[in-house]
C-alpha cells in the first residue's frame, strides 16, 4: 500500500513538473526568483525530449509500482500518460522534437516579453520597487 501511494505521488510530481516546464515562465511575472528554478527545469525537459532520454522519475515510478505489485509501463511518462490524452498516435521522435521545441519556443517568448518589460521599466512586468518607510 505504501509503495502504491509513493508511485501515485511520483506521478503527481511528474505532472506538476511538466506543467511547471510548460507554464512556469508565467510565474516569473509575479515572482522573479522562480526564473532560477524554471530555466533549468525547462532546459532539462527540452534535453530529455530532444535526446529521447527517459526522465529519472519514470524508472522511479516503475520501481515503486513493481514494489506495490502493480503493473508497470515500458514507455516514458509523456507517452504513457500525456500522449494518449493529447494525441491519438503513439509517441514518435518527431513528436518528441516538436514537444521539446514547443517548450523552448513558448518559454523563450515569455522570457523575451518579461525581459523587455523589465528593461523598459514597465510597472506591469517590472518588479515592485522597494522604498523606505517614511518616518
Amino acid at each position: 500500500m505504501g509503495y502504491r501511494i509513493l508511485a501515485d505521488m511520483t506521478v503527481l510530481l511528474h505532472v506538476l513538473f511538466v506543467l511547471f516546464v510548460v507554464a512556469g515562465g508565467l510565474l516569473a511575472f509575479r515572482w522573479r526568483a522562480i526564473v532560477w528554478w524554471h530555466l533549468p527545469a525547462a532546459l532539462w525537459a527540452a534535453l530529455i525530449e530532444f535526446t529521447g532520454w527517459i526522465c529519472p522519475l519514470t524508472p522511479l515510478e516503475n520501481w515503486l509500482l513493481t514494489r506495490s505489485g502493480q503493473p508497470t509501463y515500458d514507455s516514458d511518462f509523456i507517452q504513457h500518460y500525456m500522449i494518449p490524452v493529447l494525441y491519438p498516435a503513439s509517441l514518435t521522435r518527431t513528436v518528441q522534437i516538436i514537444l521539446g521545441s514547443a517548450v523552448l519556443a513558448v518559454n523563450s517568448l515569455i522570457y523575451i516579453f518579461l525581459w523587455r518589460g523589465i528593461r523598459a521599466g514597465r510597472s506591469d512586468v517590472a518588479p515592485p520597487r522597494m522604498t523606505r518607510p517614511k518616518r
